[in-house]
């Protein structure tokens, strides 16, 4: 089933249970999708465009949800933190960080990186086959990490 249609059904799930919290973000995702099925490229709405999508408005919420919380507006910030679990439900399970080392250990491994000028190389490797799976600010952390102490 596509995500597209997980969100329009949950979203009426939302509404019959009353729980405008849930129905606010949920549309929130079916805005950004209808956005990027309309954006004019020539290739429809994928999966891959949907995880990408959702971390995209995770990582926003994040952000919205530091500086609200910054300021003091916390009445905003639980707006953001409840959307951003909600969001999240839709994510991939994102792996833990020990999962994730030995992931990235191995791809180290099948592309032969040796040192930190291999990072690019091991980064966009893992990019792709965690997609979903992990922030890539964590994948790259790690990389640099374990590159280093190669």
């Amino acid at each position: 089933m596509s995500l597209e249609i997980i969100i329009n059904e949950a979203i009426v799930e939302a509404m019959k249970a009353k729980n405008e919290a849930r129905k606010r973000a949920l549309r929130a995702v079916k805005a950004e999708i209808l956005l990027v099925k309309t954006d004019g490229s020539a290739e429809g709405f994928t999966e891959e465009k949907g995880i990408k999508l959702l971390q995209k408005m995770v990582k926003q919420r994040e952000d919205s949800l530091a500086v609200f919380s910054q300021q003091g507006r916390e009445d905003l910030a639980s707006k953001e933190r409840e959307e951003l679990e909600i969001i999240r439900e839709y994510l991939p399970k994102q792996l833990s960080e020990s999962e994730l080392t030995e992931v990235i250990k191995t791809i180290i491994t099948e592309t032969g990186a040796s040192s930190p000028k291999d990072m690019g190389k091991v980064i966009g490797a893992a990019n792709k086959q965690l997609q979903g799976k992990a922030d890539g600010k964590l994948i790259a952390d790690l990389v640099k990490k374990l590159l280093a102490g190669a």
